[in-house]
């Protein structure tokens, strides 16, 4: 099976694909790419340059940050020193088994992530990926309007 170039893995599509394909497993619609909400993240994502440290922005969006190195392929990093927004989303949505939709809650790992990635209220998506000085990669993918709060399904 032919896999995707690391390097076309980083459009807007691809982060939309990416979320749109764990958006309709739970019947939320589509987000839309939008200029300013992607404007937000890669603004954020160059003041992260320095550290890459993964301290949320505190913006007006929600938001989901990754730093990574390598390609995930299964539980395996391969292709060192590339690290897509497509590979990024797929561990946000890897949480999904963490929430408990009978509760509302995560039991037995993160799932807050995945919970963002799914809101039914968020309809815009920006993200950006920059690479840190330390040569890993720092993606942040932001949600308008935000999602995650406390007492509210996602979906």
């Amino acid at each position: 099976m032919a896999t995707t170039p690391p390097s076309q893995q980083n459009s807007h599509q691809d982060f939309l694909d990416a979320h749109n394909r764990a958006r309709v497993e739970v019947g939320v619609q589509p987000l839309v790419w939008n200029k300013t909400v992607a404007n937000y993240a890669l603004k954020y994502a160059h003041e992260r340059y320095g550290d890459c440290n993964m301290e949320h922005s505190m913006g007006p969006y929600g938001e989901n940050l990754a730093e990574g190195w390598g390609i995930l392929s299964g539980v395996d990093a391969v292709g060192i020193g590339d690290f897509t927004g497509q590979a990024a989303v797929n561990l946000w949505v890897r949480e999904r088994p963490f929430y408990d939709p009978s509760s509302n809650t995560c039991v037995g790992g993160e799932c807050r992530h995945y919970t963002q990635v799914v809101w039914r209220n968020s309809v815009r998506l920006g993200c950006a990926r920059g690479r840190c000085s330390n040569g890993s990669w720092f993606i942040s993918c932001n949600y308008d309007p935000p999602g995650n709060f406390i007492g509210q399904r996602p979906y």
